[in-house]
């Protein structure tokens, strides 16, 4: 039987040999010996710390109660490293390019260096990571009560608490020796990473003798051993497809979001070619890790007894069997398991803590000197310190206050859940350049309050925090706000409830505040980087001007970085300037470096305004200037397109006016047609229809009769003409005329054309070219005439001039023979041009002009049937028409 003096024996004598472990990496990464310290090796097992308490206490108790559930633990990570390998390299990256310190850095970085969005996800990733540990005191002080019951100490709840105390305590002095020793300026502790792959390998092995102790020593072999699992509830279990989603998504975005995995997997990454190695190896440590645990969870459920809890079968499988070496090589491992995750999870809390809540803080707090004039390093140390010591306090009271008995399982999903609120930001920031800082404000405050609310606050329990009648009824009665059923939507896992709500609002919000509002300049240049960091990572950064002295910064760096550290740097740049001394030239070259530098120490955002404080000046880069320009260039072609497509739709809008003022006028033209045609019908009508009443009646001589039979015929011949132009009108507009195809001289159809029209010589003089008229046409010459006298008559109807004149032209052109028809007139006004060709269009007063303006329109129909055009011409001193027609008519006389 162990006694429990033994059992803390051992612990200290294996936190001694971590101490001595973590000393040796100090001291051979001092002497510059660190190739094997960033070896795949080391960085593979560092990555172990995901494999915490929970998964080596409680994934077999997880299996107990849930069957193969407890796999999506590990699915999650593996298909990160597997399927989304090359997201890890680009964060890796960006890492290494912007100095980063921790996910609150990335998130600050990339969203313009905001002071504000760095403190916000450094709360979130307190409040998330609070009851991860809380899961590791609770694991460990309940397997140092087993061994207690086993040595015959009855341990209650003081004893519990007692001893979860004395371990976090003891878990602060070790993470304050070796996590804030110095401020190392790419933030790298080899020798905590080095003792995070010496418990890797303490608690892989310890996993796997348990897991064979238990198959062939306690089962009898593989045979009894499947023959168990076959009978077993965890046979029978089958999955629920949306939880097993879920929970593979949950734990895929923990792995990437957990303040501590961020740490070994994107800061203390050295060389990021150990990605390739790692994206194998680490899914096999898993593999290896998950291997035995459901043999040990069934032969744990058949041979304890009823009640026992099945998180720590692990250890009273081998006490129970009188193994207490397996038994202490078993709490070691878990040991291993939560004290690794505890270490570097308040050390990556700490860094976020001091350089983005108390840096800045105190750097406001004490400007415009406070730069030169305070020693920044020992308030960053002294407040990583201070923040160590919270931290694990804020684990050890939601322990105190959850009272110790959830399932290890359960408390480490409520974590996972939280800190994946920073996803969205972290996805949208790495590939989407539109993505801003209000978006990530927003998406991470809504997924924040979504968990809390859903699953945070519930997970101590009913009446801790929640009353049951929030629960059952929602705050002040509104139903649909309960925790485990939000919006009204019941039945849900709580898990999967809780995600989704989270995530979907925390997205949705992410992206539309994104959409609607827009980066500014400095949001605009980062999103460049991380975006496309592979093209900005070999790139030159510079800072536009300086106004600084070499000797401010040089007081400023020691203040950050030490004095012996902060002298070789400025040794080292002033010497590679061709300068003797420590005084450096302050060129832009040095300002990004020296910038780089400081990031390790105090992060990105604070390090960027210290040196801006001084040089007044900001950091640009060729590169991020001509993305910048590309953006502007971008949005100034996009403003061209909407001014032109706004052009177009004026355009657009001026031709439908001005269809629609064609349009009425065509309707008043037409109202003002039927009147006239009315008119016209009308009076030669009355004329026949009287003079043939005095006709009938006999009453007249011979004269007056002749005269009387004259004036009928003439309206008669009138009425013909009004209804032949009618019917031909239609016939031409059907596209049912037909054409009599012949040839003949243009000259000629000149002729009979102006003898046709009546026109009196003495009145109207007509001038004409006969040299160019020598063209022989093929065509209907009939309708050509038509058109002529149409054009010819107008002419002498409408010319006001005191001498009238008619000018006829021909000419040839490449594609056809225009004939033009200009007087010297009074011409059109130009607001009727539009509409001469239209039916019923009549520009002089009807009594004085007669017809019913028909003419013109025949005349167009005509052309357009012969593939010819007939158009006005402005601007000629007069009315003036021209006559195309096409080449296949009209060909040079021979």
């Amino acid at each position: 039987m162990i006694s429990f003096n033994l059992l803390i024996a051992v612990s200290l004598a294996y936190v001694a040999f971590l101490f001595a472990v973590a000393f040796a990496a100090e001291r051979r990464a001092a002497q510059g010996k660190t190739a094997w310290l960033r070896s795949s090796a080391i960085y593979t097992l560092s990555l172990s710390i995901y494999c915490t308490a929970w998964t080596f206490y409680g994934a077999v108790g997880y299996a107990a109660r849930s069957g193969l559930e407890y796999l999506t633990i590990y699915l999650g990570p593996t298909l990160v490293m597997i399927g989304w390998w090359g997201l890890v390299r680009k964060l890796v990256r960006i890492g290494r390019t912007q100095r980063l310190t921790s996910i609150a850095d990335l998130i600050s970085s990339r969203f313009g260096k905001s002071t504000g969005l760095g403190v916000l996800v450094t709360a979130l990733a307190i409040v998330g990571t609070t009851p991860y540990i809380a899961l590791q005191l609770q694991s460990v002080t309940q397997a140092m009560g087993v061994f207690a019951a086993n040595s015959g100490e009855v341990w209650g709840p003081s004893d519990l608490n007692r001893s979860a105390m004395w371990v976090a305590m003891g878990l602060a002095v070790f993470t304050l020796i070796f996590g804030t020793r110095n401020l190392d300026a790419h933030e790298r502790h080899h020798g905590i990473v080095l003792a995070i792959a010496v418990e890797a390998v303490v608690k892989l092995f310890a996993l796997l003798a348990v897991g064979i102790f238990v198959v062939w020593g306690v089962a009898g072999g593989l045979g009894p051993t499947r023959a168990l699992i076959d009978a077993s509830a965890q046979a029978q279990w089958a999955p629920m497809p949306s939880r097993w989603i879920g929970l593979i998504f949950v734990s895929a975005a923990a792995f990437l979001c957990l303040p501590r995995m961020f740490q070994v997997l994107v800061v203390e990454n050295a060389d990021e070619r150990v990605l390739s190695t790692a994206s194998w190896a680490f899914p096999t440590y898993l593999l290896l890790m998950s291997l035995f645990v459901v043999p040990i969870a069934v032969v744990g459920l058949d041979l304890m007894p009823a009640g026992a809890n099945p998180d720590l079968f692990v250890v009273t499988l081998p006490l129970r069997e009188g193994r207490d070496g397996l038994a202490i090589l078993s709490f070691l491992g878990g040991f291993s398991s939560a004290t690794s995750m505890v270490i570097v999870a308040t050390l990556a809390l700490a860094t976020m803590v001091s350089n983005h809540i108390v840096a800045p803080s105190w750097l406001n707090a004490r400007m415009p000197g406070a730069v030169v004039s305070g020693d920044v390093r020992r308030v960053v140390v002294m407040s990583r310190r201070i923040s160590i010591t919270a931290i694990l306090g804020l684990g050890y009271i939601y322990f105190r206050v959850s009272g110790g008995g959830e399932a290890l399982a359960a408390i480490g999903l409520v974590s996972f859940t939280g800190v994946m609120q920073v996803l969205p930001a972290m996805i949208g920031g790495v590939f989407w350049r539109g993505a801003n800082r209000w978006g990530a404000v927003a998406g991470i405050s809504i997924g924040f309050a979504v968990w809390a609310w859903t699953q945070f606050l519930p997970s101590f329990g009913v009446d801790a925090m929640l009353s049951q009648a929030v629960f059952e009824r929602g705050p002040f009665g509104l139903s649909w706000l309960r925790p485990h059923a939000l919006f009204g939507i019941e039945g849900i896992d709580p898990l999967v409830h809780a995600t989704v709500w989270s995530m979907m609002l925390n997205a949705g919000a992410f992206v539309l505040v994104s959409v609607l509002t827009f980066p500014n300049p400095l949001e605009r240049l980062q999103g460049a980087q991380f975006v496309n960091v592979y093209e900005y990572s070999s790139g030159a950064r510079a800072w536009s001007h300086s106004a600084a002295q070499a000797e401010d910064m040089l007081v400023m760096a020691q203040r950050i970085l030490g004095s012996s550290e902060a002298q070789a740097l400025f040794r080292a740049e002033a010497a590679a300037q061709g300068k003797s001394g420590l005084l450096p030239d302050v060129t832009p070259d040095f300002l990004s470096h020296l910038e780089r530098e400081l990031s390790g120490s105090v992060g990105a955002a604070t390090a960027h305004a210290m040196i801006a404080q001084l040089t007044e000046g900001a950091m640009v880069s060729v590169d991020d200037l001509i993305a910048v320009a590309d953006e502007a260039a971008q949005i100034m072609e996009y403003s061209s397109q909407l001014e032109a497509k706004s052009a177009e739709q004026e355009r657009t809008a001026r031709a439908l006016r001005e269809a629609n003022e064609k349009l009425t006028a065509v309707s008043i033209q037409k109202d003002a047609f039927l009147s006239q045609i009315s008119h016209e019908l009308r009076t030669p009508m009355t004329s026949i229809r009287s003079f043939s009443d005095i006709l009938r009646d006999g009453e007249v001589d011979d004269t007056a009769r002749r005269r009387f039979a004259g004036i009928i015929h003439d309206e008669t011949n009138r009425l013909t003409r009004l209804l032949d132009d009618l019917l031909d009108l239609g016939v031409l507009e059907s596209g049912q005329v037909q054409l009599n195809i012949g040839e003949g001289r243009l000259s000629d159809v000149l002729d009979r054309a102006v003898m046709a029209s009546g026109i009196d010589p003495a009145r109207v003089r007509i001038e004409r070219t006969p040299a160019h008229e020598g063209v022989t046409l093929r065509t209907d010459l009939e309708r050509l005439t038509q058109v002529f006298i149409n054009l010819i008559s107008n002419a002498a109807k409408y010319c006001a001039a005191e001498k009238p004149r008619l000018r006829i032209k021909v000419r040839q052109t490449q594609g056809a023979t225009e004939v033009d028809f200009c007087d010297n007139g009074a011409g059109i006004p130009p607001e009727f041009e539009s509409m001469v060709f239209e039916k019923f269009s009549r520009l002089e007063d009807q009594g004085k002009a007669g017809g019913a303006g028909l003419g013109l329109a025949i005349s167009r129909q005509i052309m357009t049937a012969l593939g010819g055009d007939i158009t006005y011409l402005p601007g000629q001193g007069g009315a003036g028409f021209r006559v195309s027609l096409p080449a296949a008519a009209a060909a040079p006389a021979p």
